[in-house]
């Protein structure tokens, strides 16, 4: 069976979910081959092999750290040529996706971002992607070379399929352009004890009809008491009522989770192209004619301010 490269986002060993995502869809497709990268790269091999991976390919080197994408992606082409791979599966985010497409440059090959599944076909992987603010679903494949495919978190379930999962150190040389873009300084971001939002299974967001910043957090003791994210629409991010990382939405992220609640946003299409592919829908609005309701599994017309406390009492009151 051909291989598919994995890119394998982590954090000092600590494999995130989107990454498990990926493999899953891999072996749909072919052999697992995963590229871990960094400091840490190593102590991935355990959890990769566990959900799928044949093989570990693992390199560290300052590179990684100091300088911006390029060394990754010089890393990701030296797997290439050493796996030829059927396909490279990239996670959706900001910087996975220019990973990606510098890839797809370097190697000759059509690139599909954005994908929500993946299927083996007679000409190669077939994905399914969200198109015109989700408005549409598309089926695509990659006409010329190998197809490099990046696809958004929650995607797939994480499946355990235990293999060897060989460890392989991956020789890189680095181009003259790897140090390119220097990282001067980084500033740790504060934790706030909840998931990542793009990740997120379950994700609450408020929108203009929380009417304040001082009133946000009704919205984040309802994720709270669901182990949930915070979300926030355009109008209330531009309001000043919550940070700028946690809008959803066209010019915010995009997400797609196994539950999306919102709450006082009236699902103007700025909002709606980032938490359409969500796979169940609450909305709870006050205004019964909100655009918001021709999207969602359920509506609640009413108050927030009386529902979702209520909603939070009784989520905590049921989990005893």
């Amino acid at each position: 069976m051909a291989e598919v490269l994995v890119y394998v986002d982590h954090v000092d060993g600590a494999v995130r979910k989107p990454t498990l995502e990926l493999l899953t869809l891999a072996r749909r497709i072919g052999e697992p081959v995963a590229v871990a990268l960094g400091a840490g790269a190593a102590d991935t091999a355990a959890v990769l092999a566990e959900h799928g991976a044949v093989k570990v390919l693992t390199a560290d080197a300052p590179e990684f750290a100091e300088y911006l994408v390029v060394p990754k992606v010089d890393a990701l082409q030296a797997a290439y040529d050493a796996v030829s791979p059927a396909a490279v599966l990239v996670p959706s985010s900001a910087e996975g996706k220019e990973i990606a497409a510098r890839l797809a440059v370097r190697i000759g090959s059509g690139i599909i971002t954005d994908a929500v599944d993946l299927e083996a076909g007679e000409e190669g992987p077939v994905a399914t992607q969200s198109a015109f603010a989700a408005s549409f679903t598309t089926k695509s494949r990659v006409s010329k070379g190998t197809p490099v495919i990046t696809v958004k978190p929650n995607s797939a379930p994480v499946e355990a399929a235990p293999t060897a999962g060989a460890v392989e150190a991956l020789a890189v040389t680095f181009g003259a352009l790897a140090t390119g873009t220097k990282v001067v300084s980084r500033t740790p971001r504060e934790s706030t004890g909840r998931p990542e939002l793009t990740e997120a299974a379950i994700v609450v967001s408020g929108g203009r009809g929380v009417n304040g910043a001082e009133n946000f957090h009704i919205v984040e003791e309802l994720a709270d008491s669901l182990g949930a994210a915070v979300g926030a629409s355009r109008a209330a991010v531009d309001a000043g009522w919550y940070p700028h990382t946690n809008q959803v939405g066209q010019t915010g992220k995009s997400v797609s989770p196994q539950l999306y609640i919102a709450t006082g946003i009236s699902g103007a299409i700025q909002h709606r192209a980032g938490m359409q592919t969500s796979k169940t829908i609450v909305a709870i609005n006050k205004d019964a004619e909100a655009p918001i309701f021709d999207l969602v599994d359920y509506g609640v017309v009413g108050d927030l301010f009386q529902v979702v406390p209520q909603l939070t009492q009784e989520i905590k009151a049921r989990q005893g």
